[in-house]
């Protein structure tokens, strides 16, 4: 799971008032005071809080009896605190929701359903991203956003070494090839980044290898298939055979985002996400370019993020205004030019590209022909968890490969076949 969606978000109690709103925004189960509502947004990104309080000044002057509280909690925390606040009663009445815990927050009953709200409308998504928030016939989330996940490269490093830039016919070899000659230990230089994250690298080489990390019918790991060992072997190889990679320990100290914006790795494998974070640091000269292929071609995984409202919101009117908001073409727009992260709504990606014209940005785009969705199940948090845990002892060297694929696939199956 990776780093933007594995922590959560604020347990703050809500701020409430009795309460009338504009526009029939709110009903008596809203207050029906003479003052305005106070709902508030669980998020837990930083470098998205200006675009979301741009969309949620756009949201209030429309709405001038719904105060919109934004409360960001940061990566690590988000998902503790989540679990803690939805089970005492307090969480958000509308927060961010990640594919990979859908269906257990739906299967709790901690959100409301959205199909039966007025107005609701999610003819401006694609089937794919809708089908994320959909459990049991039942739509829970609003799509926010999508990823895909592309080669980002360090182009004065890339110079100073003599190696051409990436492009879309590199191969793996390429990249092992290029990851040695821009390495320079004297320098404190690494070729590449390879860390034991799922979205961002290790899912991507399973599917360029051919193998899979789940069914399609979701009820069995692909994790110790031959194909997907050798995805994950790639991987690794950058920091046990070839040390063109930080060590896991290093990669532990120092986030691998943090070391490619510092100058101190030439590639890393990342997501769109981050776009904001290498355009402004300081004297990074950056670009992006798709995944290379491997046996089996290109691949990259898609994932996106949804707006969901709290079951035991006491304000659930106002909320769904709000979600309704956030999922209209205004909304949407704002995140796009802001150059945060792509738009989920359909015939804005363009908008997004442009945002931030010094990188190559559409490569995000374009790599939807090769998307995967991103693995999940019915409650992913079952067994992503311990799997990942398995592989960064794999990663650290406390554990060989082979072996910790097959008790990765085992701890899968065992979580799949209690769903």
């Amino acid at each position: 799971m990776h780093r933007k969606v594995s922590a959560l978000l604020c347990a703050a109690a809500l701020a409430t008032g009795a309460t009338a709103c504009s526009s029939g925004a709110t009903s008596a189960a809203d207050g029906g005071g003479s003052g305005p509502v106070t709902i508030s947004y669980g998020i837990w990104d930083a470098n998205q809080q200006p675009a979301m309080q741009k969309i949620v000044d756009a949201f209030q002057s429309s709405h001038p009896n719904i105060k919109v509280s934004i409360q960001l909690t940061p990566n690590a925390d988000y998902w503790t605190k989540l679990q803690t606040a939805a089970a005492s009663g307090t969480a958000p009445d509308v927060f961010w929701m990640s594919s990979t815990r859908i269906g257990l927050y739906a299967g709790q009953g901690q959100l409301q359903s959205l199909n039966d709200k007025p107005g609701f409308d999610n003819s401006t998504f694609s089937q794919a991203l809708n089908a994320i928030y959909t459990m049991g016939g039942k739509q829970y989330g609003m799509p926010k956003d999508f990823d895909t996940i592309g080669l980002w490269y360090n182009k004065k490093l890339f110079d100073a070494a003599g190696v051409k830039y990436p492009d879309a016919g590199w191969t793996w070899q390429n990249v092992i090839d290029a990851s040695q000659k821009l390495t320079d230990r004297g320098k404190g230089v690494w070729g590449i980044a390879s860390p034991s994250w799922t979205q961002e690298n290790l899912y991507n080489a399973v599917y360029q290898a051919g193998g899979s990390v789940i069914s399609p019918d979701r009820k069995k790991s692909g994790l110790d298939d031959p194909k997907s060992i050798a995805g994950l072997q790639y991987a690794l190889d950058f920091v046990t055979k070839y040390h063109t990679s930080p060590s896991a320990q290093q990669m532990t100290d120092t986030d691998p985002s943090q070391l490619f914006a510092s100058g101190k790795v030439a590639m890393f494998a990342d997501g769109d996400w981050d776009t904001l974070t290498y355009k402004n640091a300081p004297g990074l000269q950056a670009d992006v370019a798709p995944l290379p292929a491997g046996p089996a071609g290109q691949a990259t995984v898609i994932n996106g993020l949804g707006n969901v409202i709290y079951a035991k919101s006491k304000h659930s009117a106002a909320a769904w205004e709000f979600v309704k908001f956030l999922g209209g073409r205004q909304a949407n727009e704002i995140q796009a030019e802001t150059g945060t992260v792509i738009p989920a709504y359909q015939g804005l990606s363009d908008t997004w590209v442009k945002a931030v014209p010094q990188f190559n940005l559409k490569i995000f785009i374009d790599e939807l022909q090769k998307a995967v969705p991103y693995p999940v199940s019915g409650n992913t948090s079952a067994w992503s968890k311990d799997t990942q845990a398995i592989l960064d002892q794999v990663w650290a060297g406390k554990q060989d490969l082979a072996t910790g694929a097959k008790q990765a696939a085992a701890t899968m199956n065992a979580a799949l076949a209690k769903e």
